[in-house]
């Protein structure tokens, strides 16, 4: 489902490296009890365009594979960095950030989430040395 408005908030970041660029994963809670039931996941390196997030995770997924799976993949690889901090290039206890546009789906309690909204992401704490592009290991 495509996302049509502006999502903002201020909760802790992590930034991590993935093929080739810096992206961005925070949560957003949707009422007062603050559970950050939303994961909000963005590139943020210069350049990147939101939507190569999908584009990864159809080159990773199985062919068969759909906007459930997609998004799952996505999110496994924010958690795996906020988790274990693979590929971790900082984690901002409290970030303020702002996520414009992009893609929503549904993702039913994994990784303790119900939606993972996608988009055009900033962080305003981050600095250019922390979302630059750098050579990846990997290619997707």
């Amino acid at each position: 489902m495509s996302v049509e408005e502006t999502l903002a908030g201020r909760s802790r970041v992590t930034l991590f490296r993935m093929f080739g660029s810096v992206f961005g994963y925070a949560t957003h809670s949707l009422d007062a009890r603050n559970l950050g039931e939303v994961a909000v996941v963005g590139p943020l390196s210069p350049g990147v365009e939101w939507g190569r997030l999908w584009q990864m995770a159809r080159t990773m997924c199985r062919p068969s594979d759909g906007d459930g799976e997609h998004a799952r993949w996505i999110m496994a690889q924010a958690n795996r960095s906020f988790i274990c901090g693979s590929d971790v290039v900082v984690k901002l206890p409290q970030g303020t950030w702002k996520l414009v546009r992009g893609k929503c789906a549904d993702l039913g309690g994994y990784c303790n989430r119900d939606h993972l909204w996608t988009g055009a992401l900033t962080v305003e704490e981050v600095t250019p040395d922390q979302v630059a592009a750098y050579e990846p290991v990997y290619q997707a």
